[in-house]
């Protein structure tokens, strides 16, 4: 395999990968906390890959889109994992549970980035990989990039997403089942926003934001 094509995937799937289980694998934990342990059971709490894998979401559409850039550009990747399965008839509080079990995935993400940042930060104070600092520079920046985009945009209040469960909280019931009933329809939506690039455009502020403040903060700690 061509070298390049090696780095690429190593650059950019990686981080993608590993933020995917990391966020499925937040949801089943918090869930088995808050009194439901169907992921455990179901072998979903895990950061094996393979137990979160969407074949479409997970490898083909996110690899595709990154064989398709050119050279080492940093190319538009998104992807997806299988929902963790949550039984609602375990939960003591089914609204409030939802709530932070939903609430987990993204600030699993935001965690990752922060740890991210702060490993980086090291490496830059004492100057470790001195030799490959252009190449640990781009990896920081792309997994602490690909973790807010998908905290962010699972943030969007919206069914199937994160949070549109979130959001459920704070909503009338028979008004948020109405929601879920039609999710399909706004999950239609979503990734019609998704690949015309409109729904990036809005999420960049946020996104532009959340990036800026977790670096700016940790790299002012060094």
């Amino acid at each position: 395999m061509d070298s390049t094509i090696v780095q690429k995937l190593v650059i950019f799937f990686g981080p993608l990968l590993f933020a995917l289980c990391f966020h499925e694998f937040a949801h089943g934990l918090v869930a088995k906390w808050r009194g439901d342990n169907t992921a455990e059971r179901m072998g979903r709490l895990t950061m094996n890959p393979m137990a979160h894998a969407d074949l479409m979401g997970t490898f083909v559409f996110p690899i595709v889109s990154i064989l398709m850039t050119s050279g080492m550009a940093s190319p538009i990747i998104f992807g997806w994992a299988k929902p963790v399965p949550v039984e609602s008839r375990n939960l003591k509080n089914v609204r409030t549970d939802m709530f932070w079990i939903a609430l987990a995935g993204p600030l699993s993400n935001i965690f990752l980035a922060v740890v991210t940042t702060f490993i980086w930060a090291l490496i830059l104070k004492f100057q470790l990989f001195a030799d490959y600092s252009q190449g640990v520079q781009m990896f920081a920046t792309t997994f602490i990039g690909t973790n807010i985009l998908l905290a962010v945009f699972n943030m969007v209040p919206l069914h199937p997403l994160d949070g549109g469960k979130v959001l459920a909280r704070f909503l009338p019931a028979s008004l948020n089942y109405k929601l879920e009933q039609h999710e399909q329809i706004s999950g239609i939506i979503l990734l019609g926003l998704l690949f015309s690039g409109v729904l990036m455009k809005i999420l960049y502020i946020p996104m532009d934001f959340l990036y800026r403040l977790i670096v700016t903060s940790v790299m002012s700690i060094f």
